[in-house]
C-alpha cells in the first residue's frame, strides 16, 4: 500500500491556548501535519506565502489584521490556496465576503477537533463545506447598512480618504459622503470612522 502524505495545514488564531491545543489534537489525527502557527493576520499571511500549505486554517476574529483581511491579501498572490476559516459568530455579509474571497469551508471555533480535521480533508479535496449552525446564523441579518454603505465604511476602515474612497469605489465623492452620513446615522455615531468601528465590532462589515 503507497503512503499517502499528510494534509499540511498552517493554523492562525490569536487565542494561543486554544490554538496550541487544537493543533496538537490535529496532529494526533495521523493525515493532518500542522507545519506552522500563526498569532495574527499579519503572521499568517507571510507564513502562507512562505510554505503554500495544503490548507489554511485560519480564525475570522483577530486583532489587527483580521481573518477576511488576510485572506484578501493571500488570494491576491495565491488564488488558489484552499482556506478554512473558524468562527465564534457569522454574519450573512460576513459569510457572503468569505465566500466571494474564495474561502471553502466555514465552521464555529467550537467544533469538535474531529469534525475540524474531517473538514480539513474536504476542503483539501476541493469541495465546500458550510456547517449548519453557521449558515442558519448567517441567515438571520440584522445589518441595517446597504450593499454600498458598508463598503465605504470598510475603506474608511483601511484608512482611505473620501477622495480616495470614490477613486476605488468608482464613486462621486458626493455620493461617498452621502453614503458615509447614512451609515453614520444607523450606527448612532458621530465621525465616520466610529461608524466604521461599530460596525466592525458589530459583524456588519
Amino acid at each position: 500500500m503507497t503512503a499517502v502524505d499528510p494534509i499540511t495545514i498552517i493554523l492562525a488564531d490569536d487565542e494561543h491556548l486554544l490554538r496550541s491545543a487544537l493543533s496538537a489534537l490535529l496532529m494526533l489525527d495521523g493525515t493532518i501535519d500542522v507545519v506552522a502557527q500563526a498569532k495574527n493576520g499579519d503572521e499568517a499571511v507571510t507564513a502562507t506565502l512562505q510554505l503554500h500549505p495544503d490548507v489554511l486554517v485560519i480564525d475570522l476574529e483577530m486583532p489587527g489584521m483580521d481573518g477576511l483581511e488576510a485572506v484578501a491579501s493571500i488570494m491576491l498572490k495565491s488564488a488558489d490556496q484552499r482556506v478554512l476559516m473558524l468562527t465564534r459568530h457569522a454574519r450573512q455579509g460576513v459569510l457572503r465576503r468569505a465566500l466571494k474571497l474564495g474561502v471553502r469551508g466555514f465552521m464555529s471555533k467550537g467544533a469538535d477537533p474531529e469534525e475540524i480535521a474531517e473538514v480539513i480533508r474536504k476542503v483539501n479535496d476541493g469541495q465546500r463545506w458550510i456547517a449548519h449552525d453557521v449558515l442558519e446564523a448567517a441567515v438571520v441579518d440584522d445589518s441595517p447598512l446597504t450593499e454600498r454603505e458598508a463598503d465605504v465604511l470598510r475603506e474608511t476602515r483601511e484608512g482611505y480618504s473620501v477622495k480616495d474612497i470614490a477613486r476605488r469605489l468608482h464613486l462621486a465623492p458626493g455620493t461617498v459622503r452621502n453614503y458615509l452620513s447614512y451609515a453614520t446615522q444607523k450606527t448612532a455615531t458621530t465621525t465616520r470612522h466610529d461608524a466604521a468601528r461599530t460596525a466592525r465590532d458589530r459583524g456588519w462589515l
